[in-house]
């Protein structure tokens, strides 16, 4: 996939969404870092329903400890592995209170540092939270940056740095939302939804079925 190929394969999927957004629900940079924590290995439909409980009760860090284990607990308890998640939130919010005021910090170390925030997480809540270009690879975006051949690698990190070079800066932004939509909900791990891909041409896929099964 080269230069003009990839600055196309952009421009349609912003055509089609000119203003991506994140699934899971948040008003806050900090109520964004606790979705994302809680949204390891779980869908962020899963999320949205455990935090439209906590978020009305305990939406900032002080607010959460004063749950305690057993509280937090009880409102995410629908959340696979939702008793470690809340162990690290709760160890999150007590360094965010000690260290940063309360407050999310836009910084790359700082965010990795959190219990239970990894590189993607950190990605994500930059990008999101403060407009950052980051480039949050998931599961979706692994898999479409070696099945289109836009960012060919062998692990998330490999395929991470060649999107942060070989996506057009005038699509950076927005590209990570792009990606994480397009790879759930059209290019499906099983079977991609080729025929109703608007970018289908000008990936380098080579078992493209362009005509939709029966009954769809």
């Amino acid at each position: 996939m080269n230069k003009d190929t990839r600055r196309e394969f952009f421009r349609r999927l912003a055509e089609l969404d000119p203003e991506p957004k994140s699934e899971l629900e948040y008003s806050t940079p900090f109520e964004l870092l606790a979705a994302v924590l809680l949204s390891a290995q779980a869908t962020d439909i899963g999320v949205n329903k455990a935090t439209r409980r906590l978020f009305p009760v305990a939406n900032t860090p002080a607010a959460i400890l004063a749950l305690g284990q057993e509280g937090l607990e009880s409102y995410i308890a629908t959340i696979g592995l939702y008793r470690s998640k809340a162990k690290h939130l709760l160890q999150t919010c007590a360094i965010l209170l000690e260290r940063y005021g309360g407050e999310v910090p836009n910084d790359q170390a700082a965010l990795e540092s959190l219990p239970g925030v990894g590189r993607k997480t950190a990605n994500v809540v930059r990008n999101v939270a403060f407009n950052e270009p980051t480039m949050a690879v998931d599961t979706h975006i692994f898999r479409l940056g070696n099945r289109t051949g836009m960012a060919p690698g062998k692990d998330v990190l490999a395929v991470e740095l060649k999107l942060l070079k070989v996506v057009p800066k005038e699509y950076m932004l927005h590209a990570h939302h792009w990606l994480i939509l397009h790879g759930r909900y059209i290019c499906k791990a099983r079977r991609p939804e080729c025929w109703r891909c608007v970018v289908a041409d000008l990936c380098d896929y080579k078992d493209k079925e362009m005509v939709p099964p029966k009954g769809r």
